[in-house]
């Protein structure tokens, strides 16, 4: 834990360095290597082409990215210093954690380094929107991107009156999205309760299949990839839930939208209120 408030602390101490006023003109970094896959859709969706000097692997990966043909068009990275280094870059993002070689290494090098963490609410989304938009001086595409956020969402929510639909959310680990997350307030904002709380459940976790039989949401979500069949997915095959079909309605819903912030949201927000809608009317 004290290691990971240290990482924290560094990473807002290089943010606050960075981001002391928008970066315009010669000031602008011209090029930009990101380490994390939500940042790399960040990036995609906010900087010039011309400004990105490397994504993360990860984001060529079909399976679990929303940018995969931006992202094969570009140049990416295993994320090593010596790597970052031939890249040239007047800027690095990352997340939180980063190793703490990397972040020793690129100081060394003369290479900025602004660390961010996960965000598990839609206001840290939008302001980690401004901060990267700002610190590669585009401010005004990080406004554009949080308006049509804050549209997507407000298009997602449910009729004034609407019976609230409990949803349970399987991750491609088998893991349930927990309250304080991301996924349980999308959740609310596009009309469900998320099961995992009447469940008991303080965090992310895994449900028993005993505690899904007993008490089923109406619409259990599953995190559809492109990959393996996923955890969710062979718990949708169990013969046990034959008897709880009429009471609970399996979605298979892509795992790409269940983990990041940022543009990423706009679909999500899109998927989840027409899962909604298709329970609603299921349920008339």
């Amino acid at each position: 834990m004290a290691a990971t408030r240290r990482q924290a602390l560094a990473g807002a101490a290089a943010i606050a360095a960075l981001s002391a006023g928008p970066a315009s003109g010669a000031s602008a970094p011209r090029r930009v290597v990101s380490l994390a896959p939500c940042l790399d859709a960040l990036l995609v969706a906010l900087a010039d082409r011309s400004q990105i000097a490397a994504l993360s692997r990860w984001s060529r990966q079909a399976g679990g990215s929303t940018i995969v043909a931006a992202a094969r068009a570009l140049p990416f990275t295993y994320g090593g210093a010596e790597e970052i280094a031939l890249l040239a870059p007047d800027l690095v993002i990352s997340g939180v954690p980063t190793p703490q070689t990397l972040q020793r290494a690129l100081p060394r090098l003369g290479i900025p380094l602004a660390m961010f963490k996960v965000v598990e609410t839609v206001d840290e989304s939008l302001r980690q929107i401004g901060e990267v938009a700002r610190l590669i001086g585009h401010p005004q595409r990080g406004e554009a991107l949080a308006r049509r956020i804050a549209s997507a969402l407000a298009a997602a929510a449910p009729p004034v009156g609407a019976r609230p639909v409990s949803a349970l959310v399987f991750q491609r680990d088998g893991f349930a999205s927990g309250p304080a997350t991301l996924m349980d307030e999308m959740l609310g904002r596009t009309g469900f309760t998320n099961a995992a709380r009447r469940y008991g459940m303080t965090a992310s976790g895994n449900v028993p299949m005993e505690r899904l039989l007993a008490d089923p949401p109406d619409v259990l979500l599953v995190g559809e990839s492109a990959g393996a069949v996923s955890w969710g997915e062979r718990v949708l095959r169990h013969p046990a839930l034959r008897g709880v079909r009429g009471r609970m309605r399996p979605v298979l819903f892509p795992a790409k939208l269940m983990y990041c912030g940022g543009p990423v949201l706009i679909a999500t927000a899109a998927a989840l209120a027409a899962a909604r809608r298709a329970a609603a009317e299921a349920s008339a």
